[in-house]
This record gives structure tokens, C-alpha cells and sequence, in this order.
């Protein structure tokens, strides 16, 4: 079984090896130092190495892409490393959270975070899990408890409910 982000960690080393190797090529390239090639020795064939000697357009195409496959990259690892989530995680509402679900079975991730807006909880329940049961718990009197611990009854609450497969 895979962890929740190893799809995210592949993703990003895949892209960053591939970006890595593609720098390296160019710079090696720049600098004469590849293998011992001489600055004219082709790798590409003689006729896309000539239409790219007249037209160079498409290299730079070719080095504008790599930028935003890089800049992109670096959103994804931004977004991985928790960049962009808002409040901080409250320990003390998450307990009280686990609490109050313990009778539902394979509870995989509960949290409580608190932002300038209010809280927010997240759950992840396994697809067999009674979601009538899990929001019912949920509305009877949990989140006015997290609510009163953590901030105040008037604090607004929003309830991410994630059901896996």
C-alpha cells in the first residue's frame, strides 16, 4: 500500500531528474565538456541541425517550456510542503475530535486547523464507514465542543468530510 503522497514525491522526482539531466546536457553542451565532443560535432541530424541554425525559434520554445515545467514543479512542491494552508493546526481540537468519532471504524486522518476565518476540520473515512453516522456525531454537539475550546460558539466552522475508496 502506498503512502497518501508518494504519488506527489514520484511526480516531483521524475520531473526534477528530468529537468536536472536536461540543464546538465545544456550546460555541458555550452561549455564544449560533453563526453569530449568538439564544438562541432552534431547531435542532431544535418538537416534539423541546420533549420535550427537558421531559425533558433524553437529552441527557445523548447527552453520557455522547461521554465514553466520548472515553475510549475516548484507550485507542486510548494503546495506538498503544506505552502497555501491556511491557519495552524490545534492539537487539543483534533483530540477532541478523534474522541467524540471513536466509535466510527478506520478513521484514517482527522484535524482541526484554526485560521483568521474560523476552523477548519478534516475527516477521512474508509468508503464502508455510515456517513449518516459520521455527520450526525458530527451535528449533535462535537463541533460546538471544538468550537467553545478552541475560540468561542459564534466562531464559523467548515467540515471537509473525505471518503476513500
Amino acid at each position: 500500500m502506498m503512502r497518501q503522497y508518494a504519488g506527489n514525491r514520484v511526480g516531483l522526482a521524475i520531473v526534477g531528474g528530468l529537468l536536472l539531466v536536461l540543464g546538465g546536457y545544456a550546460w555541458l553542451r555550452g561549455h564544449d565538456q560533453f563526453f569530449g565532443l568538439s564544438p562541432t560535432a552534431k547531435v542532431l541530424p544535418g538537416r534539423a541541425h541546420r533549420s535550427l541554425a537558421e531559425d533558433p525559434w524553437p529552441l527557445w520554445f523548447l527552453a520557455l517550456g522547461m521554465l514553466i515545467l520548472a515553475l510549475v514543479a516548484l507550485r507542486w512542491l510548494l503546495l506538498c510542503l503544506g505552502w497555501g494552508r491556511r491557519g495552524t493546526q490545534n492539537g487539543t481540537g483534533t483530540a477532541m475530535l478523534f474522541v467524540g468519532l471513536k466509535g466510527v471504524d478506520g478513521l484514517g486522518k482527522a484535524g482541526v486547523r484554526v485560521a483568521e476565518d474560523g476552523l477548519r476540520l478534516g475527516l477521512t473515512c474508509p468508503a464502508a464507514a455510515d456517513m449518516g453516522s459520521v455527520v450526525g456525531k458530527l451535528d449533535q454537539d462535537i463541533v460546538g465542543r471544538i468550537r467553545r475550546e478552541v475560540r468561542d460558539d459564534e466562531t464559523p466552522a467548515v467540515v471537509r468530510l473525505h471518503v476513500r475508496r
